[in-house]
């Protein structure tokens, strides 16, 4: 048959498009990422016995593409809406190369061994936030295999309460590598916000992020030697930096920990870490629910933070700001940046007047709807907008743009 059109850029779910690129030889690619797109009810359109061979998979699968098609069935063969349909999946069989996938470790093992990298923590995360399979996070010998991510980190945090003591050292093992990579990301950002904005006053320190590349050409043009095609260079310029400084400030983190939040509670907390220390900034931790727990004393150590942190319950968001208000020393030099979904559980009018007040003793209100990589904002519009109304500032930032927020306002 005709392989027709190529498929799709993969997504690694066969409901929505593609699951990677099959890692074995022999059978026609296309047709085998049709065919793991597809699943086992596609087998009949294939044309079963074709050329391609194969004991399944209609044909289509070599070996490594009948071991992808039973892990990928392992998970997604659980998903109510194909049972709804009534499509039978084949739920535990094996293929081709690799033995029966039975337990959450010969699963980890097979995706790890035949999918790359980007699929693997696709599938991770499905298995987890999608499908609820605990085990990936709470079983010791999962732990022991299993690469850390950030799908993972937070599949930790809402279910560490779920581990014993044992296995909670080895999720430890996950948050510490996390929040590692993290900090050395983030803390570039923070660094570069503070570093100073550029003058035109020349600076005698040789540092190569402030070299003046048009001051130092034009200078040394008379070195230029045209049989060579270079300028030689005699001389070199760099700028100097503006001090960014000054009166202290205070930066207020209010972070909801209800269950939908656990990426900007892990960004916050690494962000608050980073912060943390520099001159000028004098940063405090608060997460909340419908209580209010001050992490500030371990801001200086995120992991023992997300350690900490309790993932679910209600919201009560008024009541978080006026902890957070009790802790203003100088209005005008403060910061309260609340970090939530605004779905307020707790009292609205008492949320909004609390926010007013700030607002009008000359504290800068930030309403953050997401503080993760990609910043996507989930919130309740009405609330984020009676906030707005009264003077704070929504929307959403990523670390690195509330730490440029905040090195705007103390080089003020």
């Amino acid at each position: 048959m005709s392989t027709g059109p190529t498929p799709p850029d993969p997504v690694p779910d066969p409901a929505s498009g593609a699951v990677g690129e099959p890692v074995g030889g022999g059978a026609d690619a296309g047709l085998q990422r049709w065919r793991l797109v597809l699943g086992a009810a596609a087998d009949g359109a294939f044309g079963r016995g074709g050329a391609a061979g194969g004991a399944g998979g209609g044909g289509v699968l070599d070996a490594t593409g009948e071991g992808q098609d039973a892990a990928l069935d392992w998970l997604y063969g659980r998903d109510e809406e194909l049972q709804r349909r009534g499509v039978r999946r084949q739920q535990g069989q094996a293929g081709g190369d690799g033995p029966s996938i039975v337990t959450t470790v010969d699963w980890l093992d097979q995706i790890t061994r035949l999918f790359p990298k980007e699929t693997v923590e696709r599938l991770e995360r499905d298995a987890v936030e999608r499908y609820e399979i605990h085990d990936v996070v709470t079983d010791p010998a999962v732990l022991a295999r299993i690469e850390p991510n950030e799908t993972l980190l937070r599949a930790v945090l809402r279910t560490k309460h779920l581990m014993n003591p044992e296995v909670l050292q080895q999720a430890r093992r996950i948050v510490e590598a996390v929040v590692r990579r993290l900090l050395e990301r983030l803390a570039t950002e923070v660094r570069r916000a503070f570093t100073g904005a550029r003058s035109r006053k020349p600076s005698r320190f040789r540092l190569a992020r402030d070299f003046d590349v048009r001051r130092t050409i034009r200078t040394n043009l008379g070195h230029y030697r045209p049989a060579e095609r270079k300028v030689y260079v005699e001389q070199a310029y760099f700028f100097s930096r503006s001090r960014k400084h000054i009166e202290r400030w205070q930066l207020i983190l209010l972070v909801d920990q209800s269950g939908s939040m656990a990426g900007s509670v892990i960004h916050a907390a690494v962000t608050a870490a980073c912060l943390w220390g520099l001159p000028g900034v004098k940063t405090h931790l608060v997460t909340f629910d419908t209580d209010v727990v001050d992490l500030t004393d371990d801001i200086d150590d995120p992991v023992e933070v997300l350690m900490n942190v309790q993932l679910g319950g209600g919201t009560d968001i008024a009541r978080a700001v006026t902890y957070g208000a009790q802790m203003v020393e100088q209005p005008r030099r403060t910061i309260v940046a609340i970090i939530s979904d605004f779905y307020e559980g707790g009292d609205p009018h008492l949320l909004v007047r609390q926010v007013k007040s700030l607002v009008e003793q000359g504290t800068r209100v930030l309403c953050l709807a997401a503080l993760d990589e990609q910043a996507d904002p989930v919130y309740d519009p009405a609330m984020a907008q009676r906030l707005a109304d009264v003077g704070a500032a929504v929307g959403a930032m990523t670390p690195g743009e509330l730490a440029n927020f905040v090195a705007e306002q103390v080089g003020r």
